[in-house]
């Protein structure tokens, strides 16, 4: 019984704070460090310009200032939500793209030691 019970939480030191195994062998962009920080200043910069042009567009037609607030919050979400979106489907094809380049260097590799021995053998 007390073996049981040492596995059990064994088991759950192993386990993250959803029950799900910390060493994932996915990757995905919120662990990637480039793509994290690229799409968190996206957002940033994207919503904020947003937010500023509707803004300026609509003092510029002389709307009421409660209106720009208006248009110009939701033109500010409306950015940073396409921004996220954007950079979250451009850092899907990089990182795919790394992937790929990083198999093609590791087969590359795997040839050329092959091809290696090979030839120290005969």
């Amino acid at each position: 019984m007390a073996k049981k019970d040492d596995k059990q939480k064994a088991e759950k030191k192993k386990r993250g704070k959803k029950g799900a195994p910390d060493d994932v062998a996915y990757s995905s962009i919120a662990t990637h460090p480039r793509a994290r920080a690229s799409v968190r200043k996206i957002k940033a910069w994207t919503g904020l310009g947003a937010f500023v042009i509707a803004a300026a567009l609509s003092l510029k037609a002389s709307v009421p200032t409660i209106d720009v607030g208006e248009r110009a919050l939701i033109a500010g979400i409306a950015g940073y939500m396409l921004a996220w979106w954007f950079s979250m489907l451009v850092w899907r094809h990089l990182m795919l793209a790394e992937q790929r380049a990083a198999v093609e260097e590791i087969e590359r590799r795997r040839a050329d030691a092959a091809a290696r021995e090979a030839t120290g053998k005969t």
